[in-house]
C-alpha cells in the first residue's frame, strides 16, 4: 500500500523539490503550508511575504498534481514561540526561535496535523539526513544526521527532536546540494527555483527585531560601559583548581561587571534588546576597534563592551546546560553523572565543529571546548556530534 506524506511546503525551492522527489518515489503526496503569523507590521515588506509564499506553494502543489491546503497555526505559533522569545529577551537570554520551531511547531503541532489526516510521515525541506539502526530486539533506533552540503547542513536546527519525531520524519533532499536542488526544480520547470531563500524569524520573515520585542519589551533607557581587555586569569594555561569539576566551573563562569569596571561611552534603549557578541545598534564611534557587547545586565539595564573580536569578555572554554534543558537525541548514548564523552559541538548554526568533552555532573552537564569560543550566549543552543550525527543538545545557562 502507498505510504501518504505530508509536505510542509513553505514556498520556498527546498520544500518544493522535497515534495517532488517524494511522488517520484512513489508516495502519496499532500501539501500543507503553514500560517504562522497575521501581524505584518513589524515585518520587512517584501522581505518573506507570507501570501506570496502561500501562492507559491499552491503553485507548486498543481504544478506536482498533488493536494494542497493551508492551516492556520498563528495561535500555537504565538503561544510556543513569539511569548516564549519576549520572555527569553527580557531575562537577558537570546533565545533561537528556528530551533524552537521545529521541535514545537513543524514536528508538533504540524506532525499531529498530519497523522490526522493519515499520514505515515511528515517531510520538510531540510538539509540533513536521517538514519536508521536496527536493534538486536528488533527495535529502531533514529540518527540525525548532518546535510551532505556542508554549506547548508541544516542538523543544528533539528537538535531538538525525539525519537518519536524522528520516527515519523523524512529528509528527502538531505543528500543534495544546493545547486542539485535549483537543478531539479528547473528541470521540472517548479516556479521555485530561482527563488531566493527566506531569512528572519522562522516563519515571520525579515523582522526589525527592535520593533518586534518593542510590541511587549517597553524601551528604557540606559548606559553602555566599555571594559578595558585584561589578561585571562591564567594567561599561561596553568591553573591551582583541586579537580576536575572545579576547573570547570570556573571556566564556565561568565564574566561579572560594574560600572566601576569601566567607562561610560554611550546610552542605549533597552539592555533587553542585546546581545552577547552584538556589534550593530550601539552607534559609539571614536574607538580604534569596534566595540562588541560582552554582557548585558537587564536588572540594571546596563551593556558592557569591549573593544575588538579578541576581548577576553568575548571569549569563554566551558559552557553549561541545566538537566531541565538537557536533551538527547540518542537516548541510548546518554550520560550519566560522572561520564565523559569526546564530541565534536557549535553553539551556532553555520559554526565549524569545535573540539570539545562532554562533562555530566549533578544538575547539568558540562561542555568543555578545547578552543575558546566567541560569544557563548545564554539562551541559545549547544549542539554536540560525535562523526557526523547529532546526539544531543541544550540551551547554554
Amino acid at each position: 500500500m502507498m505510504k501518504k506524506v505530508v509536505v510542509g511546503l513553505s514556498g520556498g525551492v527546498d520544500s518544493s523539490v522535497a515534495a517532488y522527489l517524494l511522488k517520484k518515489q512513489g508516495y502519496d503526496v499532500i501539501g500543507l503550508f503553514m500560517k504562522n503569523w497575521h501581524d505584518d507590521s513589524v515585518t520587512i515588506s517584501d522581505e518573506c511575504p507570507w501570501l506570496e509564499d502561500s501562492n507559491d506553494a499552491l503553485i507548486v502543489a498543481e504544478k506536482l498534481g498533488i493536494p494542497f491546503q493551508t492551516v492556520d497555526l498563528s495561535k500555537e505559533y504565538k503561544e510556543r514561540i513569539v511569548d516564549y522569545m519576549f520572555n527569553e529577551y527580557e531575562r537577558g537570554r537570546t533565545p533561537n526561535p528556528d530551533v524552537l520551531c521545529n521541535r514545537e511547531i513543524k514536528f508538533d503541532v504540524f506532525l499531529k496535523i498530519a497523522l490526522d489526516l493519515g499520514a505515515d510521515f511528515v517531510a520538510t525541506g531540510h538539509y540533513c539526513r536521517k538514519g536508521v539502526l536496527q536493534n538486536a530486539d528488533g527495535t529502531q533506533t533514529f540518527q540525525l544526521l548532518a546535510g551532505l552540503d556542508p554549506n547548508k547542513d541544516q542538523s543544528y536546527f533539528l537538535c531538538q527532536l525525539s525519537q518519536q519525531q524522528l520516527s515519523k520524519t523524512l529528509f528527502p533532499i538531505g543528500g543534495l546540494t544546493k545547486p542539485e536542488v535549483r537543478k531539479i526544480a528547473a528541470d521540472n520547470n517548479l516556479i521555485t527555483a530561482e527563488k531566493k531563500d527566506s531569512q528572519g524569524l522562522c516563519f515571520i520573515g525579515k523582522v526589525r527585531l527592535p520593533d518586534f520585542l518593542q510590541q511587549k519589551l517597553k524601551p528604557k533607557k540606559g548606559v553602555i560601559v566599555e571594559i578595558p581587555a585584561q589578561l585571562p586569569m591564567y594567561s599561561n594555561g596553568l591553573s591551582t583548581f583541586d579537580n576536575k569539576k572545579e576547573e570547570l566551573a570556573h571556566y564556565a563562569e561568565k564574566p561579572s561587571y560594574s560600572l566601576s569596571d569601566g567607562k561610560v561611552v554611550g546610552e542605549h534603549q533597552g539592555a533587553h534588546y542585546f546581545t552577547i557578541g552584538q556589534r550593530k545598534g550601539l552607534d559609539v564611534g571614536g574607538t580604534p576597534d569596534p566595540l562588541f557587547v560582552i554582557e548585558t545586565d537587564v536588572t540594571d539595564n546596563i551593556i558592557y563592551t569591549g573593544q575588538g573580536k579578541t576581548h577576553p569578555g568575548l571569549l569563554r572554554r566551558t559552557l553549561f546546560v541545566k538537566d531541565d534543558e538537557l536533551h538527547w537525541v540518542r537516548e541510548d548514548l546518554k550520560l550519566e553523572l560522572d561520564d565523559t564523552m569526546a564530541v565534536s559541538a557549535r553553539i551556532r548554526y553555520r559554526q565549524p565543529l569545535q573540539v570539545a568533552t562532554l562533562y555530566k555532573v549533578e544538575g547539568g552537564l558540562y561542555v568543555d571546548f578545547k578552543e575558546k569560543q566567541s560569544a557563548i550566549t545564554e539562551g541559545q543552543f549547544v549542539a554536540w556530534y560525535v562523526d557526523e550525527e547529532l546526539i544531543g543538545s541544550g540551551v547554554i545557562s
